[in-house]
């Protein structure tokens, strides 16, 4: 198989080909066939993740079909189209038995933890409780894009900040987490104000269905938030992971606001000054948002055959593995407009 490989941080991206992949009793061996290019790969192949051992394959956002099965797997069998969470449980710990693998105490990630999918094969452990069957209508470009970005996202505003119709939303960061977001709020019905410092990424909110869009370089966020909204805003979420929007989607806040950090922050950035004293002054709530687990992949299928979510719609661009390998290691000044994907049919 081939796989994009790198055997120093922030070193060169090679296209290397290996053994194929075969899989323990209770794993998967997945034949990719898309997948996403995302921050966090970046941030693994900058050293930011402790996980990550070299020399290391990247990518955790992937869709394919199961090429294998260990001899224990049950509810899985070869040629089966799935996509799967980025962050996958044990089965057995007391988080996953109450439905919450996502956050599981012993997990495994895809790219992080072992190699992930810039390649031909990833190999997915407990494949019985993190596999997701991909329904035949949603394509894998398509299923790819839900990758960490967009479900974490939905379950951001969903479940966690529990947006409602009508509120006001801030979203800062119009990446694909933000994009994402943004989707996920107009389907609601919230009303959007959309931060970005790159025009491209604005003009992508306002056409996803932004309200208001702001650019940081151009006025105070916290204090036009505050003009627009009049009170503030009900949700804010920090799409992109900096000491500054975590602080302003802190800031911009109604009280009773709910926060949601989506972005990761890592090596200089692990640390970030929070208002404590406006978080209990105003009786904020702060939520993190870690992905999702399996089970609730099946309301965003049915939302998306529906046609009230389309995540096709994020993905600015696909790629081969060759140019993805490049682009991860540009990721944080190339322009995309919003997801890139890997396409392994190129």
């Amino acid at each position: 198989m081939r796989a994009a490989v790198f055997h120093r941080f922030q070193g060169p991206i090679s296209i290397d080909s290996l053994d194929d992949l075969v899989p323990e009793d209770h794993a998967a061996v997945i034949d990719v066939k898309a997948c996403g290019i995302c921050r966090s790969d970046w941030h693994a192949w900058m050293g930011h993740d402790t996980d990550v051992k070299l020399p290391h394959v990247p990518g955790h956002e992937l869709s394919g079909t199961v090429a294998d099965v260990g001899k224990a797997v049950r509810n899985f069998r070869p040629g089966q189209r799935v996509t799967v969470p980025f962050c996958c449980g044990c089965g057995k710990c007391i988080e996953c038995k109450l439905g919450n693998s996502h956050i599981c105490d012993h997990h495994s990630q895809p790219g992080f933890t072992h190699w992930g999918s810039f390649a031909d094969q990833v190999l997915i452990q407990n494949a019985d409780t993190n596999l997701v069957g991909l329904p035949d209508p949603i394509d894998f470009v398509s299923a790819a894009s839900l990758g960490c970005r967009f479900i974490t996202a939905y379950r951001a505003l969903v479940t966690q900040a529990r947006l409602e119709h009508d509120q006001w939303i801030a979203i800062h960061g119009c990446g694909g987490v933000g994009l994402s977001a943004i989707m996920i709020a107009k389907s609601i019905g919230a009303k959007i104000i959309a931060i970005d410092v790159q025009p491209n990424r604005l003009k992508s909110a306002q056409q996803l269905g932004a309200t208001i869009t702001l650019d940081p370089n151009t006025q105070d966020i916290v204090a036009a938030i505050y003009e627009i909204t009049g009170r503030g805003a009900h949700v804010s979420i920090d799409a992109l992971g900096h000491p500054q929007t975590c602080f302003n989607s802190i800031a911009c806040l109604a009280k009773r606001g709910r926060h949601v950090q989506v972005g990761l922050m890592l090596a200089q950035h692990a640390k970030p000054a929070i208002p404590m004293a406006t978080v209990i002054a105003k009786e904020l709530e702060i939520f993190g948002s870690h992905g999702m687990q399996p089970s609730g992949y099946q309301e965003i299928f049915e939302k998306i055959q529906s046609g009230s979510l389309d995540p096709k719609q994020l993905v600015s661009n696909t790629v081969s593995l060759h140019q993805g390998a490049k682009l991860l290691t540009e990721f944080d000044h190339f322009p995309n407009a919003a997801m890139t994907i890997i396409d392994f049919s190129i």
